[in-house]
């Protein structure tokens, strides 16, 4: 197993994800839409175990959606970077993908929440689509 590394972008912040990832997925519910400001968030999930926090753990602001049964965000107090953030259950972490360092060994293998996406998204890279 090898560790990927990722930080914010003013560096006050950084993490590493041991992989294997148990999946790396795009998802496009309007939540997450909202969250990204784009026409789907792209990210890994992990064990909860796999995350480690490298600094600035202290500089992570979590956003819980009271309304969503499971909605969360995370991102650096300092630059609103996206950043890793733990399930609510504790049990997985989820990892925004723009924010690894390095080449992450890995790409997107589904596209989630399909029913939900974007009017002006425009499919064509050839994943699996789950509703």
């Amino acid at each position: 197993m090898t560790a990927v590394r990722g930080s914010c972008l003013c560096g006050k912040v950084a993490f590493e994800v041991e992989r294997p990832f148990d999946a790396f997925l795009n998802c496009h519910c309007s939540r997450c839409r909202k969250a990204s400001g784009t026409a789907h968030s792209c990210e890994v999930i992990v064990k909860a175990a796999a995350l480690r926090w490298l600094r600035g753990e202290t500089s992570v602001v979590r956003f819980d959606l009271p309304t969503a049964r499971s909605f969360a965000t995370a991102f650096c107090k300092n630059c609103g970077c996206p950043m890793p953030h733990l399930t609510r259950s504790g049990r997985e972490a989820i990892i925004p993908a723009g924010g690894f360092d390095e080449p992450p060994g890995a790409g997107p293998d589904r596209h989630v929440q399909w029913a939900s996406r974007a009017d002006w998204y425009v499919h064509g890279d050839g994943l699996p689509v789950e509703e």
